[in-house]
C-alpha cells in the first residue's frame, strides 16, 4: 500500500492561487475536487500525495500538532500558535508571495508617540488620567504579549478582535493595535500609523514541515524531494 504525504493549502484566494502556480512550476499538478463541499485535492500522477485544503490559519495548527507533513501558511500565523514553534515545526522554503509586517500601530494623533520605548510612559499616565488599562486589539495574542514584554510594556489589556482590527481605535474599542498590513494604506486610512521599531516581524507564505507528524524513511525522502524542487522553482523565478 502506498504510504501518502498529506500537504495542506489556503482554500481561498490569492494565497490558494499562489501556491498552485508554484507548486505547478516546481512540477507538482495541483486539481481541486469539484465537489463544492470537497475540500481534498489531488497531484497529477502523484498519488502518494493527498491535498488538503483549509485556511492559512488552520493549516498553522494542523502544523503544530502533526496532523499534516507539509503545509502553506504566513509565519505570523504560524508563531502565534506557540511561543516554541521551532522545536515543531520546520520553516522549510520562504515562497515569494503573502508578504505582510506584523506591526504595532497608535493614533496618528499620539504626537509623543513614536518607539515602542514610548509606549509604557504613555500607558502609566493613560491609566492615571482614566483609571484603566490601555486597550491593544489584535488577533496576535501570544505575539503581542510576547513582544510587549521583551520591550517592558506591561500596562494594557488586550481585546481580542475578530473583524477589522484597524477600525477598533476610531470605534473607541481600543486605543491601539496589533495587526498585520502589506502596506500600511489602510493604517492611515483609519488615521493610525506604525511606531518606528513598531515592525515585529516580516512575514511572508512559507512551505513548512511538520517535526512531529507521523514520518516514515519514505515520507520524509518524498519530502524533502518536494522541498528541494519548491525551493528550486522558487530560487529560478
Amino acid at each position: 500500500m502506498t504510504e501518502r504525504l498529506t500537504l495542506a493549502l489556503p482554500s481561498k484566494g490569492r494565497l490558494m492561487d499562489n501556491c498552485i502556480e508554484t507548486f505547478a512550476k516546481a512540477g507538482f499538478h495541483i486539481t481541486k475536487s469539484a465537489a463544492s463541499r470537497d475540500y481534498r485535492g489531488s497531484v497529477t500522477g502523484r498519488p502518494d500525495i493527498d491535498i488538503r485544503f483549509v485556511s492559512a490559519s488552520e493549516i498553522a495548527q494542523l502544523l503544530r500538532v502533526g496532523d499534516v507533513h507539509l503545509g502553506v501558511t504566513g509565519e505570523d500565523l504560524m508563531r502565534e500558535t506557540s511561543t516554541e514553534i521551532d522545536q515543531r515545526v520546520d520553516f522549510a522554503a520562504k515562497l515569494g508571495f503573502g508578504h505582510a509586517d506584523v506591526v504595532v500601530a497608535v493614533p496618528a494623533c499620539w504626537l509623543d508617540v513614536r518607539g515602542l520605548a514610548d509606549l509604557e510612559p504613555m500607558a502609566m499616565r493613560f491609566r492615571r488620567q482614566h483609571g484603566r488599562r490601555i486597550r491593544v486589539a489584535t488577533k496576535y495574542l501570544n505575539l503581542t504579549r510576547h513582544y510587549f514584554a521583551a520591550a517592558g510594556v506591561i500596562s494594557y489589556r488586550i481585546v481580542e478582535s475578530l473583524g477589522a482590527t484597524e477600525g477598533t481605535p476610531a470605534a473607541g474599542q481600543a486605543e491601539l493595535i496589533v495587526d498585520i498590513t502589506s502596506s500600511g494604506a489602510t493604517l492611515s486610512a483609519n488615521g493610525l500609523k506604525v511606531l518606528d521599531d513598531g515592525i515585529f516581524f516580516k512575514s511572508e507564505a512559507n512551505l513548512i514541515r511538520s517535526k512531529i507528524a507521523r514520518w516514515t524513511p519514505c515520507l520524509a525522502t518524498l519530502a524533502n524531494d518536494i522541498v528541494a524542487d519548491v525551493n528550486r522553482s522558487v530560487r529560478a523565478g
